[in-house]
């Protein structure tokens, strides 16, 4: 018997969501191509329902959209999308790009109304005053329900929905960063990806804890480096099946004895290493959600059986090197 799907509940939302969110930045959704639709189709049936998007992810939206559209789910389904330029490697998320890219974003989900809307990078040269107002100016609209951010540090969060409070506005209620059980040592994509994970990332997690802010946790399999697709130590096969982001922001010494762990419990539980980083990340006790990206429906059971049975702490502590046995 299948396991229940795990939800959660989201401020704005009038109905739960569930724990994994499809991340739509691969093939065939991103490049558009037909079999797309089927692949849709079987992600909402696996009891998925919420889509996230972005304004960089090639066709995802304009194939989301028209994958809502022709199926007639989009009042069952949850749109999350974001906006944001990258531009000679600086970051722009001023009120111009936020607006503009929100109207194309609109036509291309063929829908009125954006469920979650998130800021996907940190604009340090916009205040965020700016940033709040042209948001909630969307709010306002009816045009979307939640309003958040991507890649933002809590520090910056915070002072953003300070302003929003001392004005009567709404704050940002929702933080996709990077979460996994590989640390990210280097900042895989540019433009100022941010993580929680690692003992550097203590107090971040503890405000995220205290505060209950839903995470969204992107690359929560470090981008194939928990694929299980190499062992640890085997760094020449490591180099060979992971990408230049993965390679770039995961490949390293410490992740290697993190899998390595990842790979006794493996063995010892008769599960697969995607398997025990998955449990690893809904043992946080963050307000946890994580974007899974497979075209693989297994692999999205696999993920949904996971999100149902977390890791105990000290398996937890153990994956982490902080105690000796599991």
């Amino acid at each position: 018997m299948e396991q229940a799907v795990q939800t959660g509940v989201l401020s704005g939302l009038h109905f739960p969501v569930s724990r994994i969110f499809f991340g739509t930045a691969i093939p065939p959704v991103s490049t558009g191509e037909d079999r797309a639709l089927e692949l849709l189709d079987s992600v909402l049936e696996s009891g998925v329902n919420v889509f996230d998007c972005a304004r960089s992810y090639g066709q995802a939206e304009r194939t989301l959209g028209r994958w809502a559209e022709s199926r007639g789910v989009r009042d069952r389904v949850v749109f999350l999308s974001k906006c944001g330029d990258i531009r000679d490697g600086q970051v722009h998320v001023d009120r111009r790009v936020i607006l503009d890219q929100f109207q194309m974003s609109l036509e291309a989900l063929r829908t009125d109304c954006i469920d979650i809307y998130l800021l996907h990078r940190d604009d340090p040269d916009t205040p965020v005053e700016e940033q709040i107002d042209t948001m909630n100016q969307l709010l306002e609209a009816g045009q979307v329900k939640m309003i958040g951010v991507s890649n933002w540090t809590h520090r910056r969060i915070e002072a953003a929905n300070a302003y929003a409070a001392a004005h009567g506005l709404t704050g940002f209620s929702v933080s996709s960063p990077n979460y996994s059980l590989a640390v990210q040592v280097k900042d895989p994509f540019g433009g100022g990806c941010v993580t929680l994970t690692g003992p550097d990332q203590q107090d971040a997690r503890a405000w995220y804890t205290e505060n209950q802010m839903p995470v969204v946790a992107y690359s929560s399999l470090a981008r194939g480096f928990l694929s299980g697709r190499f062992r640890a130590g085997d760094n020449e096969t490591a180099a060979r099946v992971l990408d230049e982001f993965a390679q770039r922001g995961f490949l390293c010494k410490e992740n290697m004895d993190r899998l390595r762990r990842a790979e006794q419990l493996a063995e010892r539980d008769g599960l697969s290493v995607p398997e025990i980083a998955m449990r690893y990340v809904f043992a946080s006790p963050m307000n946890l959600y994580a974007v899974v990206s497979t075209s693989s429906p297994e692999r999205l059971r696999m993920n949904l059986r996971s999100a149902a049975c977390p890791l105990s702490k000290e398996d937890a502590a153990f994956l982490e090197g902080t105690t000796a046995k599991p």
